[in-house]
C-alpha cells in the first residue's frame, strides 16, 4: 500500500481529493490537513508518507514550506502540487522546493488518480496547460507569454473583460465556489455562471484552472506569492 497525505484548506476540495485516494485499492490515506501548521507538526512526529498532495495558497502560509520540510525530513516522498495557480513563478518555486508533479486543481478525478499512479511509477505528471506554457517560455528564450512587468501592465490595461467579469475572475482565483461568488457580489448563481462563460470565451479556455492560468499570463490578475 502506498501511504498518501494531503494538505488542502478548502474542506470540499480536501474531501474530493481524499475520496480519489480512498477509491484506489493501492492507496491509503494516512493524514489530511487544512492548514500548514498542522501539516508541519504531523510530518515532524510521524512516519513520512510515500506521497504528499499539496495545495500552495493556505490561510497560514504557503505549501512550498511543507514541500521544503518534506524534502528535508522525507527525501524519498513524492510530492504532487495540486493548485489553482499554474504560472511560472509558482511552478518553478514548487519544483525547486522538491515537488515532482504539478496539476491544476480542476483536473478530473481520473487525471488526479492517474497522476498519483504516474508519480509513484517515477514519472513527473504536469498539467498540459502548464507544460505548454513552460515549453513556450524555453522555446522563446523566456521572452513570451507574460513578458515583463511593463508588458503585463499594458496587457492588463487592454483587458478584454468587463469590470464585473474582472471581479468574478478575482474571486475564481481565490478558489471561491459559484455560490460564494454570488453571495459576495450580491448576484444570483445564474448570473455568476453567465459571467464565467463570458470569461472562458474571451480567454479561450475551458475550465477554472485554465482561466486563472491564462489570466495571470496576460497580467489580468495580481501576482501571488509562491
Amino acid at each position: 500500500m502506498t501511504r498518501v497525505a494531503l494538505l488542502e484548506d478548502d474542506p470540499a476540495t480536501r474531501e474530493r481529493l481524499a475520496g480519489i485516494v480512498r477509491a484506489s485499492a493501492r492507496l491509503t490515506l494516512v493524514a489530511a490537513w487544512g492548514d500548514l501548521k498542522s501539516a508541519l507538526a504531523w510530518l515532524a512526529a510521524h512516519e513520512p508518507p510515500d506521497v504528499l498532495l499539496v495545495d500552495l495558497q493556505l490561510p497560514d502560509g504557503s505549501g512550498i514550506d511543507l514541500i521544503r520540510s518534506a524534502h528535508r525530513l522525507a527525501p524519498a516522498a513524492e510530492v504532487m502540487v495540486i493548485s489553482v495557480f499554474g504560472d511560472e513563478a509558482h511552478v518553478v518555486a514548487a519544483i525547486e522546493a522538491g515537488a515532482t508533479g504539478y496539476l491544476l486543481k480542476d483536473a478530473s478525478a481520473e487525471e488526479i488518480g492517474q497522476g498519483i499512479a504516474r508519480l509513484i511509477a517515477g514519472e513527473s505528471p504536469i498539467s498540459a496547460a502548464i507544460a505548454r506554457h513552460l515549453l513556450r517560455r524555453f522555446r522563446d528564450g523566456g521572452a513570451a507569454a507574460g513578458g515583463t512587468g511593463a508588458a503585463a501592465a499594458a496587457t492588463s490595461a487592454r483587458s478584454p473583460l468587463t469590470p464585473r467579469e474582472s471581479e468574478v475572475l478575482q474571486l475564481i482565483a481565490k478558489g471561491l465556489s459559484y455560490q460564494r461568488i454570488a453571495d459576495t457580489l450580491s448576484m444570483s448563481p445564474n448570473t455568476v455562471t453567465s459571467h464565467i462563460k463570458q470569461i472562458y470565451r474571451k480567454l479561450a479556455v475551458n475550465s477554472r484552472g485554465e482561466a486563472v492560468f491564462e489570466a495571470m499570463q496576460m497580467g489580468l490578475l495580481p501576482s501571488q506569492r509562491p
